[in-house]
């Protein structure tokens, strides 16, 4: 054979050779899985991302949301909800001894918290304003968290999932404070649970506390004017209320002035 030919049979051999092989490495010092080009030994922890599929190392990780809160409460007044509740209206008084407020409210969603669902509404509280400690015939409204357990008016139930007492002995009769009528006014009423026995109609009088810390604080129809220590709301809102409130949901009423609320 021909020194030509011969090496022309060697540079096929080795082209063969490398044709097998899948890939134009001869085979030495082949690195192991993970160390090769383009593999993670290449490429910078700042964009790898863990097993669990957790944030990428190096970068910050997105900030967790949290559960709204009900604006302007302080912690002292947020603690007082019950964790079980879901429904909150929240009246904020326009001052301490302002008998005008703003109704707001407000659902609880377990993932997004606190959420107004209705509202503002105007509303009127005690001629004199709030007090942290009502005694009967101060003229001020009570300020806490209270539920809202039980329902009742001298109209037909207007579709509430509260327990309603139907019956003309919530007809109210003479004048308010400023001698507006009062007619009407007990139409639909919501009892407040301030010094009062849970579980039973708006018309029962037992006091816990005792009779000098006042009792008988109802959520009542608007009669043009300042209550004795009530929260009064438009009919059409007294209405909507409650057709929303659910005892399932635990309701509560939040109340007092703005100062005293962001405690």
């Amino acid at each position: 054979m021909s020194v030509r030919c011969a090496r022309s049979a060697s540079v096929a051999l080795a082209l063969a050779a490398l044709l097998l092989t899948g890939c134009g490495h001869s085979g030495e010092g082949v690195r192991d899985a993970g160390d090769g080009p383009g593999t993670l030994a290449d490429v910078s922890t700042d964009s790898v991302t863990d097993a669990a599929g957790g944030a990428h190392a190096g970068r910050a990780a997105p900030e967790p949301v949290r559960p709204r809160e009900i604006p302007a409460l302080g912690h002292a007044t947020r603690a007082r909800i019950p964790a079980a509740s879901t429904q909150a209206l929240v009246v904020t008084g326009e001052g301490a001894d302002a008998s005008r407020a703003t109704a707001v409210l407000y659902t609880r969603d377990p993932v997004r918290g606190w959420l107004p669902a209705d509202g503002p509404w105007p509303a009127r509280n005690a001629a004199r304003g709030w007090t942290a400690e009502h005694h009967l015939g101060d003229l001020r409204s009570p300020v806490g968290v209270f539920g809202l357990t039980d329902a009742g008016g001298r109209l037909a139930d207007p579709g509430t999932r509260l327990p309603y007492d139907h019956r003309s002995a919530f007809t109210a009769d003479g004048t308010g404070v400023e001698g507006e009528p009062l007619a009407g006014s007990f139409d639909y009423v919501v009892a407040v649970n301030y010094n009062r026995k849970p579980g039973t109609t708006p018309l029962d009088w037992t006091r816990p506390l005792g009779a000098e810390r006042g009792g008988g604080i109802w959520l009542h129809v608007d009669h043009g004017g300042p209550t004795h220590g009530c929260v009064a709301l438009p009919r059409e809102r007294m209405r909507q209320l409650l057709r929303t409130l659910d005892p399932a949901r635990t309701p509560v009423v939040v109340m007092g002035d703005a100062a005293a609320l962001s405690r």
